[in-house]
């Protein structure tokens, strides 16, 4: 189970964050600039909260007081909105960036099928469609069966056809690792479609909404 409960300040105002879920899917909503991707930063360590605490399955993550668990320590997996793959990588080791001096672990090769870049993993970012890298990206933060997924508007740079297949996809892998998984969107309907629960963030106050 995640437990968040901490402050950040923003330019503009405080982010409060009062968080709780078990294995599901939770959407994150809100307009640009709420503070939906600094409450992303903040459970993967890519930010620190100033005050409050962060706790996965009992692990501390960060603490008023004390060090903040290291990045690479808190297995947590994130699709960056801007994919963030490494263009001197190929897409094959973007992947397994994770999982240093290993040979691709099985579930690893069952990702690219699913996802449909097995054909890709020779080939370089610059060489790839925005939705390949997405997928890539997506493949990435999976290959190291994270204990906490985070997805970033994980569909915006896909087509309808691939966004649909994509979506499905990650309701099966969730379904098959029974992981946490929260993900940003724009998209009310994306988030009816995804989530078992959505909360808004506006001005850095988070709302549980109705049940989609």
């Amino acid at each position: 189970m995640l437990k968040a409960r901490f402050t950040k300040q923003l330019p503009e105002f405080k982010l409060h964050a009062e968080f709780v879920m078990d294995r599901e899917i939770v959407a994150i909503v809100g307009p640009s600039g709420s503070g939906k991707t600094t409450f992303l930063n903040c459970l993967a360590g890519t930010a620190a909260p100033d005050s409050g605490r962060i706790e996965l399955g009992g692990r501390v993550f960060a603490e008023e007081g004390r060090k903040p668990l290291r990045i690479q320590d808190r297995h947590v997996g994130y699709l960056f909105q801007d994919y963030a793959l490494f263009p001197h990588m190929t897409v094959r080791d973007n992947i397994l960036f994770g999982l240093p001096g290993r040979p691709e672990p099985p579930h690893v090769r069952e990702l690219t099928e699913l996802l449909g870049i097995r054909p890709l993993m020779d080939k370089y970012p610059h060489e790839i469609s925005g939705g390949e890298k997405q997928r890539t990206a997506l493949a990435r933060a999976l290959a190291m069966k994270p204990e906490l997924l985070l997805l970033d508007e994980p569909f915006s740079a896909l087509d309808d056809d691939t966004r649909l297949r994509c979506r499905n996809e990650l309701v099966r892998i969730h379904r098959d690792w029974q992981i946490p998984v929260l993900m940003v969107t724009h998209s009310m309907d994306e988030a009816r479609r995804t989530a078992g629960r959505i909360v808004r963030i506006e001005k850095g106050l988070m709302t549980e909404l109705t049940a989609p």
